[in-house]
């Protein structure tokens, strides 16, 4: 049994399948991946990793199966699932994720093969546990997969809380301790006991805050979109595969954008925080809902229209569309009076929330600071936006030196 000391849950003793887990290549990797990606760029202090954050999901896990009374090999199973659940991470966690996703079909909790190769693989069977049902677990399947990944998984209440403490941020704290003693299983379903419609309400506002303030910020949208463009630009050359980059930790990656030609700019540009600006900032009403559902490459398209216009290289423009708001912890359930009721449905707040976060809702397009008030001019005429609304020509419209405090 190892005792580790952690920066969120203290101490967490980690024991059996886990134990033998913690020093296979594929968990330490996790060490070299930060759980924030560029938010770094904006919280300096967020600098933690994705496998601290495993430790702490596998730290919950272990309380909610000795509240549940779950033990024996379906406990083991789980454990090992709730430690594993981050290694399918590509480098910079979620940051580059859509795009090796449309080279390779898979998400990062696809993690299948993974899961049966390698010493990952030898340590389950090892310990008679089948790699297959793990991943299952993993990829939130079955009954016991909902404490894994469902709306009330341990992993949403270990991230809002590591997230908040690293970046000093004061929005993300919830009663973990709570949460974990209210779970239940009803009909197969992941619940909250009676009385408990507030705590699944704390989720959801801890999340509702943390998404503009850290995950959704502007810095850190605008740098993961720079991250993206320069790893599509290296996907581009001959010698590395998706599969390749999807392996790479954060340092691989910054080294090979940093060691190939069409890559070296924009990662000198992460590197020194010389970032590109924004040209536009649109509300949701601004953007016409067919530029919602613009392919990939009619986007690309697009961005080289507008580069053509201004008369600046194609990498130069950036459109960054982010999917509509959605609040996946909306869907959590929770008992009432004896009936088990979706949170959306029994309690006010959720509509409230759901108001907040299509109002925080932008469309993005970035350029190098010199050239962005033309490419975002050029741009609002390429999407259709509407002008009035769209946030255009910081300088025009007297809010340059505000937001670049913030920049």
């Amino acid at each position: 049994m190892l005792t580790i000391k952690d920066s969120v849950h203290d101490h967490i003793e980690v024991g059996g399948v886990a134990e033998a887990l913690l020093d296979t290549p594929e968990m330490q990797r996790l060490r070299h991946i930060k759980q924030l990606g560029t938010v770094q760029l904006v919280y300096p202090s967020a600098n933690h990793t994705r496998f601290e954050h495993s430790l702490g999901v596998y730290h919950l896990a272990n309380r909610v199966l000795s509240h549940l009374g779950i033990e024996g090999v379906l406990a083991e199973r789980i454990r090992a699932a709730a430690l594993l659940h981050d290694v399918g991470h590509g480098p910079y966690s979620h940051n580059i994720e859509a795009l090796t996703h449309r080279h390779t079909g898979k998400y990062h909790d696809d993690v299948a093969e993974l899961l049966a190769s390698g010493r990952v693989g030898d340590v389950l069977r090892e310990h008679d546990l089948d790699p297959a049902a793990v991943a299952d677990l993993v990829a939130g399947e079955g009954q016991y997969g909902q404490l894994v990944s469902g709306e009330l998984d341990v992993d949403r209440m270990d991230y809002l809380v590591r997230d908040a403490h690293h970046t000093g941020v004061p929005y993300g704290t919830i009663d973990t301790g709570r949460l974990v003693r209210e779970l239940t299983f009803v009909d197969g379903q992941l619940v909250l006991d009676e009385g408990n419609v507030q705590t699944a309400e704390s989720l959801l506002l801890a999340r509702a805050l943390m998404n503009p303030t850290v995950y959704q910020h502007h810095v850190a949208r605008l740098s993961k979109a720079m991250l993206r463009r320069a790893s599509e630009r290296l996907l581009e050359e001959p010698d590395i595969s998706a599969d390749q980059l999807r392996r790479m930790d954060d340092h691989d990656l910054l080294a090979s954008l940093r060691m190939t030609g069409r890559t070296t700019e924009l990662a000198r540009r992460l590197d020194e925080r010389d970032l590109y600006k924004r040209g536009v900032w649109a509300e949701r009403e601004d953007v016409p809902d067919d530029v919602l559902d613009l392919p990939h490459e009619e986007i690309r398209e697009i961005e080289r229209d507008v580069a053509n216009d201004v008369g600046v290289e194609p990498d130069s423009v950036i459109i960054d569309v982010p999917a509509e708001p959605s609040m996946k912890e909306s869907s959590s359930r929770v008992m009432v009076n004896g009936d088990v009721r979706r949170l959306d449905r029994q309690s006010p707040l959720v509509n409230a929330l759901r108001t907040a976060q299509r109002q925080q809702w932008r469309l993005g397009v970035y350029a190098p600071g010199d050239v962005a008030d033309d490419v975002g001019e050029a741009a609002v005429d390429a999407l259709g936006l509407d002008i009035e609304g769209a946030l255009v020509n910081y300088v025009r419209t007297g809010h340059r030196t505000t937001l670049d405090q913030f920049e």
